[in-house]
């Protein structure tokens, strides 16, 4: 076969430069668009993609896993002619799947939004528009699965690159399209799409739903494009399997059994990103229906913490559940950021351990498995605490309302674990355990659910209350999932020394940041003292890391292109030499 893979560290690399170009791109799209369309216009774009997801998981999430897996596990055993028939027993499954995924988003979304806010169900022209995204990212998966299976993991970076280019430039330009032609049209006739209204305050609220409708364009077009890319990708560089490779190999197990196969190893899988995509839900459903239920009731409570950051109208309209939510997906999209780092590296360990396991290796299983929660400590924890302690500065740099930053507080801190519990299930579905981590997020759900309902109605602590249902959700996962995968390894993970270093250096540099925040307030607030508090924060990182040495020689080794780096940090004395 011709070397296509790139090592777990290689693929990680390719995919976390992926997921840095993908946020950035990102941040240039929700940033600007939360100035076009606001809490409110977030609340409705929100809102669409949280009913997205878990249909888009339920159709797709578990077969590129699945795929992935035996792809992985066929090559190992040199059955060349099982990897091929693969890819083409999946794509039925997936246009059928693809289809009755977006008939259910286009049936079952108005009686949704029914029950989570019956004031305000404006959210759905956007879940229309979204609908489509659904069939067509599910075409993708099965590329995506396929070659994360044989290692390469360039058509998945590829790919999200260029669907993310399409959200930003055309989901922005049609969002503000939509607002500047509702302005135009209330200034010359008084009305917006027909529609009467009082003010321009109002005339931004009535446009409001199809300007968000307008930037989810973006997202169901870049889903083409994404498939594009990826079949383009397939049909110009192939898979790098030679036909000597396929004459060689044994006769291919019939049709019928590989789809059993790939379905029994799907379904679990499936389950559990259902699971994880349900807590969004939960979200939407119970902080706008609990919060509806404590504006009817304690109106009072509410406005007086969160009064002066809502605007006149959306309090008259009976939009603050909407405007709430709006802040909260705000917050969400920063919380995201940490999981979509430690993702690539989900991704990238899924081959990796599954041909560890299946070769018997136990030092290569081990030192697999090592390197991933390493590296994933190494990422999450500083990431996580820098949300959360400086989630102040970080809304205020942004442009997000304040109160995104208050519930940034628990969900910066929930991020660590909600991106440490990624790779942890994808090793636990290299190693055959592939109902475990259905299991724990049915219970980590559970938990979530309840401590949303109970908390988001307590009227002082309302929006808060799904924050705090996020960070126990993911603690219980990432805790009871690193005991299950040293269970079924029979591994004694050293957690201390894993995640210790990591720990104390975040801490440390989150309190040169909170340091350097309150002296840049006196002088420099606003802005800039976002700016020099996170310039604190990773400088204080970064020599806190050399110093402890919480890197190894044989990490750096591992990426293409640090041989002089390396060279220089051995040379002081600052990157370590045995495992942690």
């Amino acid at each position: 076969m011709k070397k296509r893979g790139q090592g777990f560290l290689g693929g990680a690399l390719i995919l976390l430069i992926a997921v840095g170009l993908v946020k950035v791109i990102g941040a240039f799209f929700k940033i600007p668009l939360n100035a076009i369309i606001g809490d409110v216009g977030m609340g409705y774009f929100g809102t669409a993609y949280t009913i997205y997801h878990p249909i888009f998981s339920l159709a797709t999430a578990g077969f590129p896993v699945a795929i992935a897996r035996m792809v992985s596990e066929n090559l190992e055993r040199k059955r060349y002619r099982d990897v091929r028939r693969l890819h083409a027993v999946s794509i039925p499954i997936f246009l059928l799947l693809g289809t009755l995924a977006c008939a259910l988003m286009l049936l079952g979304s108005a009686p949704f939004l029914a029950f989570i806010n019956r004031a305000d169900q404006n959210a759905l022209p956007a879940v229309y528009v979204l609908a489509p995204a659904v069939f067509f990212g599910s075409l993708s998966a099965i590329y995506r699965g396929y070659y994360e299976g044989l290692g390469d993991m360039r058509p998945t970076a590829f790919s999200e690159v260029a669907e993310a280019l399409c959200k930003l430039i055309l989901g922005l330009l049609t969002a503000w399209a939509v607002m500047d032609r509702a302005m135009e049209e209330f200034a010359s006739l008084g009305t917006v799409f027909g529609q009467a209204v009082s003010s321009m305050d109002y005339a931004r609220s009535a446009a409001l739903p199809w300007a968000a409708a307008g930037a989810i364009l973006g997202v169901t077009v870049g889903s083409v494009i994404s498939l594009l890319t990826l079949w383009v990708y397939h049909r110009v560089q192939g898979d790098g399997i030679t036909q000597e490779q396929l004459r060689a190999s044994p006769a291919p197990a019939r049709r019928r059994i590989l789809v059993r196969s790939l379905i029994r190893t799907a379904i679990p899988v499936a389950l559990g990103a259902l699971a994880v995509n349900l807590s969004s839900l939960v979200d939407t459903a119970f902080l706008q229906n609990r919060i509806s239920t404590v504006m009817t009731e304690h109106a009072g409570v509410l406005l007086g913490m969160y009064g002066d950051f809502l605007r006149p109208e959306d309090i008259a309209q009976g939009r603050v559940p909407t405007a709430l939510f709006g802040c909260y997906t705000n917050a969400l999209t920063l919380f995201m950021l940490v999981p979509a780092l430690t993702q690539a590296f989900g991704v990238s360990a899924l081959p990796s351990v599954t041909a560890a396991w299946t070769s018997g290796s136990r030092p290569k299983l081990e030192s697999s498995i090592e390197n991933v929660l390493r590296i994933v400590a190494l990422i999450t924890m500083p990431a996580g605490i820098a949300l959360s302690v400086l989630s102040g500065p970080i809304a205020s740099l942004l442009g997000y309302n304040p109160i995104t930053g208050k519930i940034l507080v628990l969900l910066g801190l929930g991020s660590i674990f909600a991106a440490a519990h990624i790779p942890i299930n994808s090793m636990l579905q290299a190693v055959g355990r592939l109902d475990l981590p259905v299991k724990l997020l049915c219970v980590g759900l559970v938990i979530k659910i309840g401590l949303n309902y109970v908390l988001t109605g307590i009227p002082e602590i309302n929006v808060m209350g799904a924050g705090f249902g996020t960070l126990v959700c993911y603690f219980f996962l990432t805790f009871f999932g690193l005991a299950a995968l040293g269970k079924e390894t029979h591994m004694e993970l050293r957690l201390f020394r894993l995640f210790g270093k990591p720990f104390l250096a975040s801490v440390a540099a989150a309190a040169a940041g909170w340091q350097v925040s309150h002296l840049v307030q006196r002088v420099l607030p606003g802005r800039w003292e976002a700016l020099f508090s996170m310039a604190a924060f990773v400088l204080g990182f970064v020599l806190c890391v050399l110093f402890i040495r919480i890197l190894s020689k044989s990490d750096l080794q591992a990426l293409p292109g640090t041989e002089k780096i390396t060279k220089i940090l051995e040379n002081h004395h600052w990157i370590g030499y045995n495992k942690l």
